[in-house]
């Protein structure tokens, strides 16, 4: 989640990874405001912060389509390479240990 500091025009001045005493807005995607202040202003470690972002999305993104696939038995798990098996499961462990601990979800995070 980003969160944005704005001037008294309401133009993007400054993005965060932590709400700061001016930066209280949450961003919890990307949007064009994001995208022209970056554009403008951005370091490389911004862009590199912003796309792990994103990333995060896209990954939760494609589990929960492969999750569809197979349900739907487009695909078949066990026909999947045995590395790709690995990872899905130990991905499914992992969030069944976050959701088992937390009321949050990664969700409510991105």
């Amino acid at each position: 989640m980003l969160y944005v500091e704005r001037d008294k025009e309401g133009k993007i001045i400054a993005l965060h990874n932590k709400p700061k005493h001016n930066a209280t807005e949450q961003k919890k995607s990307i949007d064009q405001d994001i995208l022209d202040f970056l554009e403008q202003n951005a370091t490389n470690e911004s862009w590199q912060t912003l796309l792990a972002i994103s990333d995060m999305g896209f990954i939760r993104l494609l589990e929960d389509m492969v999750d569809l696939l197979i349900r739907k038995n487009v695909i078949i798990f066990t026909e999947l390479p045995e590395k790709a098996q690995e990872k899905i499961m130990e991905r499914k462990k992992i969030r069944e240990k976050h959701a088992s601990h937390s009321i949050l979800t990664v969700d409510d995070i991105i």
